[in-house]
């Protein structure tokens, strides 16, 4: 179950880039309200097969039409609280993260940058790659 979302993406990507594009598409439907859920940070550590695993409970609050976000739950250790704006088109989500350092590394992850994703209204899934060892899903459901 860990490695499903992982899998599950880059197909949906692959078959929204096989979709014709001369036929008009539905609008955009923006994630909005509060979604709770797990965060997953895959590392592959050099010379090995297995991925390293952590996770943290996270809430993701998104509010439109303005596109804010705020990253709220277990912020202690894993992944930053945090908050911004966001923008998306059919199959890429950015964030801004207000609160991303401007210099140094940041200890903790953060909900910045563009992301993969896929929204039905009440899922919402995310994923990032950072070059090939290192994976950020975001495994998420809508609570409110």
């Amino acid at each position: 179950m860990k490695h499903k979302l992982l899998f599950l993406l880059p197909l949906l990507a692959f078959a929204t880039a096989c979709m014709k594009s001369n036929k008009t598409t539905a609008p955009v439907v923006a994630p909005s309200g509060a979604f709770v859920g797990q965060f997953r940070l895959l590392h592959k550590k050099a010379g090995h097969v297995s991925y390293d695993t952590l996770k943290a409970n996270i809430t993701v609050t998104m509010q439109t039409p303005d596109n804010t976000y705020a990253v709220t739950g277990d912020t202690t250790t894993l992944h930053a609280g945090s908050n911004g704006s966001f923008s998306l088109n059919s199959s890429y989500i950015s964030f801004v993260d207000k609160t991303y350092p401007t210099t140094g590394v940041p200890v903790k992850t953060h909900l910045n940058g563009s992301y993969l994703y896929y929204y039905d209204g009440s899922v919402l899934q995310m994923l990032a790659f950072s070059a090939d060892t290192l994976s950020l899903q975001y495994d998420l459901k809508r609570s409110n």
